[in-house]
């Protein structure tokens, strides 16, 4: 069996609402966004700045809606008012289609962005 890494989920243009590098580390997202995307408590998730060039790697938890929020050492690379880019990945043999979303300045869903088929 040969396992590529394809995206599972995205979270396009999310607006950071806070940076506290004092608390134990992780990415604290709205939960009702990580439903609609499929994102799980303690995954591993990637998260690439829109308007900068920082880019970490951490895990999710869940959050009050509308909140974006980076911790311990992943605070030092995001300030509030950032936009960035969340975004999960699968090992699967099989083909996926992501679930992705486009967000406003208040993180609220403007648009999904799924994609009806996987070419290829």
């Amino acid at each position: 069996m040969r396992l590529s890494q394809l995206l599972k989920a995205k979270i396009h243009h999310a607006h950071v609402t806070y940076a506290n590098p004092d608390y134990v580390g992780s990415i604290e997202v709205d939960r009702d966004l990580m439903k609609t995307v499929g994102l799980h408590d303690g995954e591993l998730v990637h998260v690439w700045g829109v308007d900068h060039t920082s880019r970490i790697i951490t895990y999710v938890f869940s959050g009050p809606p509308g909140v974006i929020g980076l911790n311990g050492g992943a605070a030092h690379f995001f300030k509030a008012g950032d936009r960035v880019i969340i975004a999960a990945f699968d090992l699967t043999d099989e083909p996926i289609i992501p679930k992705m979303i486009l967000v406003d300045e208040n993180n609220k869903l403007v648009r999904d962005l799924t994609p009806f088929s996987v070419v290829g």
